[in-house]
């Protein structure tokens, strides 16, 4: 709720309003919402994201389609169970592959989120790809995006169109970034998802990282959880930060 909506409320009800102490009034978002383990109102057969983020990402497409590419969406909204899973699956992986615990998470972030802390949750994000030259083995391969590549030349329409329609590139190749590795395909809607990645900056994140129990979890030191936050949550493209 908005401060003018809730100031109005207030109004029409005397002045008196119920407050829960625990929930911070003037969020637009609830924490369910932001961590994936809400049920946000989602549009899309295939792939699913908000109203508004669905909206204009058919007139990119369209636009795109106008210049002889084929938008395919590879990733949009994930749910905290479904970046659990990938999660899982990853930490066997490393781990069936003699990796130690700290190496395997390290290992795992280079691309991968922890649950709970993924852009994916909030249905603002998706991972895009161009098919007008066949599905590749590998679509999301940094080598397809690059010059000569077979999305070399959707790449560089993307630079010059996408943010006309409110996508960002999350993940930069600008010297310097950590966190995560670099991502030609992962575009956000700023005009929603900058509001969500402000309000997700007021959870506690440590206590929600720690009560999840997710495996591994037990390697989540203070020092990997500040740190964490500063390079793999914050360190992005910085059009996006709020």
């Amino acid at each position: 709720m908005h401060r003018r909506e809730f100031l109005k409320k207030a109004s029409l009800m005397g002045g008196f309003l119920i407050i829960n102490p625990y929930q911070n009034i003037f969020n637009e978002f609830s924490q369910d919402e932001l961590l994936g383990k809400g049920n946000p109102p989602l549009f899309g057969k295939d792939f699913k994201l908000r109203e508004e983020v669905m909206l204009q990402f058919n007139l990119m497409k369209k636009a795109a389609k106008e210049k002889g590419f084929n938008i395919h969406v590879i990733s949009s909204f994930r749910s905290y169970s479904h970046q659990n899973r990938i999660w899982e699956r990853k930490y066997r992986d490393f781990r069936n592959r003699g990796l130690s615990h700290q190496n395997t998470i390290d290992k795992i972030i280079e691309y991968s989120t922890i649950p709970g802390t993924s852009r994916h949750h909030w249905g603002t994000d998706l991972d895009i790809i161009d098919t007008t030259k066949g599905f590749p083995k590998n679509p999301l391969s940094e080598v397809h995006f690059n010059e000569g590549g077979s999305m070399g030349k959707f790449k560089l329409w993307l630079d010059e169109n996408s943010e006309k329609y409110g996508f960002h590139l999350v993940y930069t190749n600008e010297a310097g970034r950590k966190g995560f590795k670099y991502e030609p395909w992962h575009f956000s809607y700023k005009p929603i998802a900058q509001k969500m990645l402000n309000e997700y900056l007021t959870l506690d994140l440590k206590t929600i990282l720690t009560q999840n129990n997710l495996m591994g979890s037990e390697h989540f030191t203070d020092e990997f959880i500040t740190k964490y936050k500063n390079e793999n949550i914050l360190d992005i493209n910085p059009e996006l930060l709020p």
